[in-house]
């Protein structure tokens, strides 16, 4: 794996930076929530339950407006675990898709335990987070592949056969990685998929989408970012099913005015690769953050992974201050989400003076311990 550059930060490109990565993961937490209510109805259905729009405003999940899925709790654990990935390699260690392995392992830990573990000290303070411990919805392949402390890998990946958009839906994080070279943040995305995903079409899909919110949060426009990632696929195996889907996903955009007919046509069977060209397009015809997410949850498809997936997209590329207040205000884990975007920003960009040769700051390490406990 590769290291993040050494660049110094200026206080405006540190401001921008930190505007894309809660942009990036407000926005996977709100359109996941949009899409939550109505995720695995069928089109019409969503029509007849919420009118002829469909859905159009946050509607309650899980008891509760804003609830978010364990799309976002899965993302939240994927900036846990890049973080501490960072912190841990001043130990000489450097393997992030271990440290991302342990970050979901205390993710699947929340899926079964009461509440936090106490006696866990090397948890960190995102596991003790009281309401990330709660059941929503997650598949079989994500509870399969994280269930016991088992690695999957590209050679040996958990569930070979799954194809689902589970593992692209929580990869939103990787592409925030703007020191790291484009290459290595599909080969990490791609990487940590296999650990529950290990169809090459969902690893695939889960690294071009990784790289396409890179070249966003490093300036891109959206289309000039997926043409890029499409660039970076093409050397890779097995990667013809995930180009096709983002290659038609750019087709339709100059097919006329969008509809949900046309995203269903993108999402097909709900596949990573039909869910991820789906999102790229509502990201691309939308006129705003809001007409985007609307998009990206009114379908057969998996509305919730549609909607995370297209968030994070609009949330890298115009940051936070455009994604909808009203929105936002009901959104469940807002301070959380809040918090660990910031403390991302802050490791990307000043890890050196927080843990490092000249001396650490023992409250960051309290947070992100180097220690290597996930769960028992």
């Amino acid at each position: 794996m590769g290291a993040t550059s050494g660049a110094v930060w200026g206080r405006a490109e540190q401001q921008d930076f930190r505007s894309r990565v809660r942009g990036t993961l407000l926005g996977v937490a709100v359109g996941d929530a949009l899409g939550a209510p109505v995720d695995g109805l069928g089109l019409e259905e969503i029509r007849q339950a919420c009118g002829a729009d469909g859905v159009v405003d946050l509607l309650p999940a899980y008891g509760r407006r804003g609830a978010v899925t364990h799309h976002t709790q899965l993302t939240l654990f994927s900036v846990d675990g890049l973080i501490r990935a960072q912190v841990r390699r001043d130990t000489g260690v450097w393997h992030p898709p271990t440290d991302l392995h342990r970050a979901y392992l205390r993710w699947a830990a929340t899926q079964r335990d009461w509440g936090p573990d106490e006696r866990r000290k090397d948890d960190g303070w995102l596991a003790r987070e009281e309401w990330l411990y709660a059941r929503r919805d997650p598949t079989r392949a994500l509870l399969v592949g994280f269930g016991d402390a088992t690695m999957g890998t590209l050679d040996a990946p958990r569930n070979p056969a799954e194809r689902g958009p589970e593992a692209a839906a929580r990869s939103a994080p990787f592409g925030l990685l703007v020191g790291w070279e484009p290459q290595l943040v599909v080969q990490l995305a791609v990487e940590c998929a296999a650990q529950s995903h290990g169809h090459p079409a969902a690893c695939l899909a889960a690294g071009a989408y990784a790289a396409v919110v890179h070249a966003l949060a490093r300036g891109s426009g959206l289309e000039d970012a997926v043409r890029y990632a499409l660039g970076l696929l093409a050397v890779r195996p097995g990667h013809q099913p995930v180009t096709v889907a983002l290659e038609q996903a750019l087709g339709a955009v100059r097919q006329g005015p969008p509809t949900a007919e046309r995203v269903e046509e993108l999402v097909a069977d709900g596949t990573a690769e039909g869910t991820v060209a789906a999102a790229v397009y509502c990201a691309l015809v939308a006129e705003d953050v809001r007409q985007g997410l609307r998009l990206a949850v009114n379908h057969s498809g998996p509305s919730a992974a549609a909607g995370a997936l297209a968030g994070g997209l609009l949330g890298a590329l115009y940051g936070e201050t455009a994604l909808p207040p009203a929105w936002l205000a009901e959104l469940e884990g807002r301070p959380t989400l809040l918090v660990l975007a910031d403390d991302f920003a802050m490791e990307m960009t000043q890890g050196p003076a927080l843990h490092g040769p000249a001396g650490s700051s023992p409250g960051w390490l309290a947070r992100y311990p180097r220690g290597g406990a996930c769960c028992s």
